[in-house]
């Protein structure tokens, strides 16, 4: 007999609204532990599996500890991969595409490849390694590109962790630092989940070289499009070629993720023009197709302040929790419920369609 099964965590918000979808379509769900996840496995049927993963809780805040807590994080994944062919397992999203949108400079290069308007890099063309290691090279370059406001976001990692916007004027020297990271004794640079503007030169370039050490990719920062005084970008959860949920993420500061006090809106609220949203759907649709094995992503978009353009700022394949969904219709956990529910009946449909090739 098949199964669905969710790999993640206890009583956090993921799993609980994810199980509230699952019984109200009566589906039944095994669970499976990150902490002993290695342990279940053997308990699965021959006759097949279909797999959500959910990205592991750490809680360390060090931001020199990412890489090894990503490494560790993505080769679970490749064992997860390799895994398939022995459990008959199908994937809701693909180990190695979720580690593929881990990486946010060869995510954004292959949306590039696919023509897809994305935010600009300041890196050389065709980079595979950093090469913005130092403040001195990042306002050379800079100069060079005649760009004096860029967002500075380390290579790896979420909410926020790392992330800078960066504002420099070349003729009088000053400088602004908006970021959530923090030098703390001992351990070096820290993600303290509250933004902070730093204006002294000498304490932006201490932050900014430490930051650099870490890989990260550096980008144009945009002006973005306002909404009754605040600027705001939007969060797209695409789910089967579906924009199941688009959130305004509204903000009176450059960073808009919702933990710092920023406030979420239904993107309908806004009043943009049909051909804006056409678009919008239309880049997430595209973009999604750049990444085999994903069935679900969080998309960021920002709209530029006046012509309305869309420009993809990344991606996320485990960007599926939004609380102003789970608290009210829980859409997007119910709609994946159902797609598992039709996998789980044999008949490859979904609302009387066809799944795709995914599957």
């Amino acid at each position: 007999m098949r199964k669905v099964a969710l790999l993640g965590n206890p009583d956090t918000k993921r799993t609980d609204y994810f199980r509230q979808a699952a019984k109200k379509a009566s589906l039944p769900i095994c669970f499976v532990d990150w902490n002993d996840w290695g342990k279940q496995w053997g308990s699965f049927p021959e006759a097949g599996l279909f797999l959500k993963i959910d990205p592991p809780l750490w809680k360390s805040c060090s931001l020199g500890e990412l890489d090894s807590l990503v490494g560790d994080y993505k080769r679970k994944l490749d064992k997860l991969a390799g895994m398939a062919d022995t459990y008959k397992i199908q994937y809701f999203n693909h180990p190695l595409a979720i580690a593929g949108l881990l990486d946010k400079r060869a995510c954004k290069k292959k949306l590039c490849q696919k023509g897809l308007p994305v935010t600009e890099s300041l890196e050389a063309e065709g980079v595979e390694e950093p090469n913005l290691l130092s403040v001195e090279m990042l306002l050379e370059r800079m100069e060079k590109c005649d760009i004096h406001q860029v967002f500075i976001k380390p290579l790896i990692g979420s909410g926020a962790a790392g992330v800078s916007a960066f504002r420099w004027q070349p003729r009088s020297g000053k400088m602004v630092l908006y970021t959530c990271s923090l030098e703390q004794e001992g351990i070096g640079l820290v993600n303290t989940k509250r933004l902070r503007r730093f204006t002294e030169p000498e304490q932006i370039v201490s932050l900014l070289n430490r930051l650099l050490n870490l890989d990260c990719i550096v980008e144009r920062w945009y002006a973005k499009e306002e909404y009754q005084g605040y600027s705001y970008d939007l969060r797209a959860v695409v789910q089967e070629d579906n924009v199941d949920f688009l959130l305004a993420r509204l903000s009176k500061g450059p960073i808009t993720n919702l933990h710092l006090n920023n406030h979420p809106m239904e993107a309908g609220m806004l009043g943009l023009p049909a051909s804006v949203l056409d678009s919008v759907e239309e880049i997430c649709r595209k973009a999604m197709e750049c990444f085999t094995g994903l069935r679900s992503a969080g998309i960021d978009i920002l709209l530029e302040r006046g012509s309305l353009k869309p420009r993809i700022i990344e991606m996320n394949a485990q960007g599926d929790l939004i609380y102003q969904d789970i608290y009210h219709r829980n859409v997007i956990y119910s709609h994946q419920v159902q797609i598992m529910k039709a996998w789980l009946s044999g008949s490859g449909k979904v609302n009387g369609e066809l799944l795709g090739k995914k599957l």
